[in-house]
């Protein structure tokens, strides 16, 4: 590091070689303080303590991409195959739809009971995510949640020829219970589902579809799973929100969902309807601007000095290391708004805190099963799909995964071939950065320590660089990017006997897909 910093020591090595400028081959050494040139740092300025700044470097090394507008917008992409679900929230008795709080049992309709296959059934269905933009709730963030029936949230996709599977579970078990079986059926007409009793906290909201149906596959006499009451699935009875956003996907939410798993037409059969989903959801973000000047009268430069002899060569690299710590710790504690004309970008924690998910994690109580549920709700496919996250977190957390990854190998080791759940494989750099990898059921944890961590509440956070990234401002031939603008200020442009020196940098911050971002506090 100290070979790159040494090339910025003044009027030496900071000039410019003019080769055409004055004729062929006429090269002249020029002095940039009189030149008062801008040099652009932008691939280069991370360079400096990388250890000091892993997220940036991450961001300028995987995630850059320049914006040509201060107000810059994006669009968001959630794709819908793995979101043909919904919740059973009633079942429709001689046409009219039964209480949402009464059982859906098959068997207790009466004059149509359904106990066997052909036998055809009409249920109601609702989900918790947003039809527009397939926009789903985050784990432990209600921040714009959705509850099931939610405005909205009316499934689309359900068409005649389809088969879905419903789920079924035992009469007044404990919430959170297995499924136990499940009934095939295909779907013979679809239409809106006359809400005539409430789903939760969106009353009458009319986002629910009423399906019928024949059973093809008949599982078992149970009532249906879902959403309702006196079934022991309904999630916080006592608020009747149904707050999906709290609880684990596999170990609770899959168990009440029923999903669309095929479809069958007879031989000779037309074409069947179709449905089309809308993915695509936008945002915006803002450009911020960072300024670190460095002044010196041109007295103090020109003297010799014990230890560092060149006092303003010395301050170059200071303010450097200054500017990229700025950087840093505003992209990971900034928040977006436009104060007094002055614009702020979006920072990591509190986009994550606001939108992304939320774990808790006390090193005293916190044990690797707890971590691996964690774990299990984030990286979830259905979920989150993208693999691209690095887990930034502070020192108390960064030795205490250490400790779990290296317990077994140092105090249990039977075997060679032994290993645990949560272990430790090994350490590497990536773009200079100490990364410690973690063997779990889930993939490999990509660690990194970040000390802008310590002293926060925010223990860790889990950062999809594939859905983030840095936006410098470029266009019409400007780049904003961090640059250093030589000589602002020179005896000869100001009459002021010193030299001003100015590092500046216009950019912001992308976010996307709130899901693939977590923290732990």
């Amino acid at each position: 590091m100290s070979d790159f910093l040494s090339v910025l020591t003044p009027n030496t090595n900071l000039t410019v070689t003019d080769v055409n400028g004055r004729g062929p081959d006429d090269s002249t050494g020029l002095d940039t303080g009189d030149l008062r040139r801008k040099y652009n740092f932008g691939d280069r300025v991370s360079e400096i303590s990388i250890a000091q700044d892993p997220f940036f470097r991450f961001l300028s090394k995987v995630s850059k991409k320049s914006t040509d507008d201060p107000q810059f917008k994006w669009a968001e992409k959630r794709p819908s195959f793995h979101k043909r679900y919904a919740y059973c929230v009633g079942q429709y008795n001689a046409g009219v739809l039964d209480a949402h709080d009464s059982e859906i049992d098959l068997a207790s309709v009466a004059g149509t009971a359904a106990s066997a296959a052909g036998d055809i059934i009409e249920l109601s269905f609702a989900t918790d995510y947003a039809a527009s933009g397939n926009i789903q709730n985050t784990y432990g963030s209600s921040q714009d949640a959705y509850a099931i029936g939610g405005t909205g949230t009316r499934p689309l996709f359900f068409i005649p020829g389809q088969l879905i599977k419903v789920p079924t579970g035992a009469v007044n078990t404990s919430e959170g219970s297995t499924a136990t079986s499940y009934h095939i059926c295909k779907i013979n007409a679809v239409s809106t589902a006359d809400q005539t009793s409430t789903l939760g906290v969106d009353n009458d909201s009319g986002e629910a579809v009423k399906v019928n149906c024949t059973i093809v596959q008949f599982g078992s006499s149970n009532e249906l799973a879902g959403f309702h009451n006196n079934n022991g699935f309904e999630t916080n009875s006592s608020a009747g929100s149904n707050e999906t956003y709290t609880e684990s996907i596999a170990s609770k939410l899959e168990n009440l969902r029923t999903y669309v798993v095929g479809s069958a037409f007879t031989e000779g059969s037309g074409y069947p309807e179709t449905w089309k989903d809308q993915p695509y959801s936008t945002n915006s973000g803002l450009t911020q601007i960072w300024k670190t000047s460095m002044a010196m009268t041109n007295t103090a430069r020109a003297t010799s000095l014990k230890y560092d002899a060149n006092e303003w060569a010395r301050i170059w690299k200071e303010k450097l290391i200054e500017h990229k710590w700025d950087l840093e710790t505003s992209l990971l504690f900034g928040s977006q708004a436009t104060v007094d004309s002055v614009q702020y970008t979006q920072g990591a924690l509190d986009y994550i805190s606001t939108y992304g998910n939320a774990f808790s994690l006390s090193i005293a109580t916190k044990t690797a099963d707890d971590f691996l549920d964690d774990m299990s709700n984030y990286v979830d496919p259905r979920y989150n799909a993208s693999n691209a996250t690095i887990f930034f977190c502070n020192t108390a957390v960064y030795n205490w995964l250490h400790k779990l990854g290296g317990y077994f190998k140092n105090n249990l080791e039977i075997s060679s071939n032994f290993r645990s759940d949560l272990a430790m494989t090994g350490k590497k750099k990536v773009f200079g950065v100490d990364i410690s990898t973690f063997s779990t059921p889930y993939g490999d944890m990509n660690v990194a320590r970040n000390i802008h961590l310590d002293g926060t509440n925010v223990k860790m956070v889990g950062i999809n660089m594939k859905n983030c990234a840095w936006r410098p401002l470029v266009g019409n031939g400007i780049n904003r990017d961090t640059s250093v603008y030589v000589g602002v200020q020179t005896l000869e442009n100001s009459g002021v006997d010193r030299r001003v020196d100015l590092i500046l940098t216009e950019g912001g911050m992308e976010w996307q897909l709130p899901e693939s971002h977590a923290m732990w506090t």
